[in-house]
Parts: C-alpha cells; structure tokens; sequence
C-alpha cells in the first residue's frame, strides 16, 4: 500500500482525492487532511497566511497516522505567494515537520511540466489578475515560458468550488494560446478530476490540473509510478 498525505485548505474540490483515488484501483490510498484556511480570500496577505507554517504543522500528525509516505501542501496559492525561494523554504519546513518528503501543489506543476518537456504554457487561472501574475511570476523562475494568462477576479475557494464542466471548460479555453504546449489551470479549488480527458480533446494538447497535478507529485515522492490515463496526457504513460 502506498498512502499519500494532502493538506488541504479548507472545503471546497477536496472530492476530487477519492475520485482519483478511485480510478487508480490499485494499493494507492489518498488521504487528505483539512487545515485552517483563516480568511477564504484570493488574496495575498490571506494566502500568506493560510500557508504559514503553524497552520500546515498542525495537520501533520494525522498524516504520520494514516501511514503517509509523503506529504503535499495541496494548495498552488498558498505557496506560490511565497515566490521561488519562499515557496522551496515553506516546503523545508513542511518535510522538517513530517519527518517525510514534502512539496506543494506550485512545485508540482513545474515539475510536471519539466516530466512532460514543456517550455511554454498557458495559464487559465480562477484567481485576481494581481494573484495570477505571482503564479506566472513563479512559473518564470522555474524557466518555463508563460505565453498567456487568464485572470478571472474569483475572490473565494468556495465559490471556485461551485464550478462544473461548462464553466472549466471555458475557463480552460479563454486561457489557451496557439503558442502553448500545455494548459494549465492552478486552483485546487476547482472541480477537475472528472474532466482532464475531455478538456485535453476540446483544446487538442494536455492539460495540468492543480488536483491532478498535487496527486502525481505525491506519488512521485513516494517514488510510485501509476498508470491512469482517464487523468490525462501526465499519467497516460507507462514508462
């Protein structure tokens, strides 16, 4: 059995865990546990704050618990705020924290781009325009190239939440650019576990999802590889 832990601010997507969880149908548990989200607000102060190290540190002896063999920060916002090195000293902290390897959701993505060999993206971002500019920002460091992003003035994960396919789908497709390898849509508050497939049909490339995308680097820290292609072009490989 390999488990993997999610520290996950709050309510809103967390049912896209035992969807994929589901889908694998294999020895793979997905066990995820909620922290204080403080104030529900795209906002960088109050994503600063919800990803503090004392808010992350008190989910993590449930984690050790479940038998967590590696821990994700599953919230892109919360770390990306934080800039490049921020970001890889809030992730120290977390792994110093659980005695186990830890990353968060913004590390994922770059590091399912580098996987995939993507060099140049698209965002399609539920965030504030001044939010998604730090996502794209983090991107940069990282050396992957943002062609465009989309903005779309969300202030709250709970209402991210509400969301169903036609609205990520358009999400998905404002977002997009002729020049992008990839799609990526950052919120893991946003319902996508359902829909990778056919978003990556309807926009005729891959598409990296914050959910998806926080389960794979989960899964790449426990060093288990897993083969589920109705979660898109990143798990669709064998190798």
């Amino acid at each position: 059995m390999t488990t993997v832990g999610f520290l996950y601010p709050g309510h809103s997507a967390e049912d896209d865990y035992p969807r994929m969880e589901a889908l694998f149908g294999i020895d793979i548990r997905l066990a995820v546990v909620h922290t204080d989200i403080g104030e529900d607000a795209h906002r960088v102060d109050a994503l600063i704050e919800m990803g503090s190290p004392d808010r992350l540190a008190e989910g993590v002896a449930e984690l050790r618990l479940a038998g967590a063999q590696s821990v994700v920060w599953a919230c892109t916002s919360g770390s990306f705020v934080y800039g490049w090195e921020g970001a890889h000293e809030q992730t120290r902290t977390l792994a110093r924290a659980a005695g186990l390897p830890a990353s968060s959701t913004s590390f994922a993505f770059v590091h399912a781009a580098r996987e995939l060999g993507f060099e140049r993206v698209a965002v399609a971002a539920t965030y504030p325009e001044d939010v998604t500019g730090h996502f794209t920002a983090f991107l940069k460091s990282a050396g992957i190239e943002v062609v465009a992003d989309r903005a779309s003035g969300i202030i709250t994960a709970a209402e991210v939440g509400t969301w169903e396919w036609d609205q990520v789908l358009a999400l998905a497709r404002a977002g997009d650019h002729p020049e992008a390898q990839a799609v990526l849509l950052p919120d893991t508050a946003l319902h996508t576990a359902a829909y990778v497939p056919e978003l990556e049909e309807a926009l005729g490339k891959p598409v990296l999802t914050a959910n998806q995308v926080s389960v794979w680097e989960g899964l790449r820290l426990a060093q288990r590889k897993v083969w589920a292609p109705k979660l898109g072009t990143l798990f669709a490989s064998r190798e």
